[in-house]
């Protein structure tokens, strides 16, 4: 498995700018939250607690997730009303142009602060990357599970998500092959693949400039699964029909 690039989180912002992702290891999340590993090590419990996925148009039944929204302003964070998670169809050819409903992010991991700090950081890049404004974010915690042979973390494909910056977090990965991650230039012939293997390992991208996707993961032994935090930031307001 190719390991990820890794950039040292003071470089981040630069690399966003300069080639439209960054990768940040478990230390450097932990360096730009001023946090530690043990106190992250609280939120994996949260992904044994997801709910079915009940959207899936390819008949699957390997998705587990929770969705939630966020304004950010500065670093004041507000939950807002719990809404659907819509995209249009220009950017997701198999979800696209539906309302779909989530169960809520436990309250209990959106109160934390750690949490909160997470989404300020994110929104610092964002604002580093297209100037300070509010950012409308929206919060994915994804299990992908094998337990009927093959599980799909991006079964729409290789795509981009309409909104400004995307964040993708490993946390957790167990007993799967598979799982590949791959960035496109959106407007280029260059691109690159990795595996995130460590836990907390977080891939920013500025979806503007590329595409990504992740390949289907397959068990290695008995209760394979691959949960991930995705978060997704954009200018201007939520996503709707």
């Amino acid at each position: 498995m190719l390991q990820p690039p890794i950039t040292p989180p003071a470089q981040a912002d630069a690399a966003l700018k300069r080639q439209g992702h960054a990768v940040l290891d478990a230390a450097g999340l932990c360096t730009a939250l001023d946090t530690t590993p043990e106190a992250l090590g609280r939120w994996p419990a949260f992904w044994n607690r997801l709910p079915p996925d009940q959207h899936l148009r390819d008949g699957g039944r390997y998705r587990r997730r929770r969705h939630g929204c966020f304004v950010v302003k500065g670093a004041q964070v507000t939950p807002v009303p719990h809404r659907a998670h819509w995209q249009p169809v220009e950017y997701n050819a198999l979800h696209g142009g539906i309302e779909r409903w989530f169960e809520p992010i436990e309250p209990a991991l959106v109160d934390d602060p750690l949490w909160q700090r997470l989404l300020v950081m994110l929104a610092e890049r964002a604002s580093a990357l297209r100037g300070e404004q509010p950012w409308y974010i929206e919060a994915h915690p994804f299990r992908i599970d094998t337990e009927g042979g093959i599980g799909r973390p991006t079964p729409e494909g290789a795509h981009r998500d309409g909104v400004d910056l995307v964040a993708v977090t490993l946390v957790a990965r167990e007993h799967i092959k598979g799982g590949e991650t791959r960035v496109f230039e959106a407007d280029g012939p260059h691109g690159l693949r990795f595996t995130m293997t460590q836990p907390w390992t977080t891939l920013l991208l500025d979806d503007s400039r590329v595409i990504h996707e992740s390949t289907p993961i397959q068990p290695d032994g008995a209760g394979g699964h691959r949960d991930t935090l995705v978060i997704t930031l954009r200018a201007g307001g939520f996503q709707g029909p």
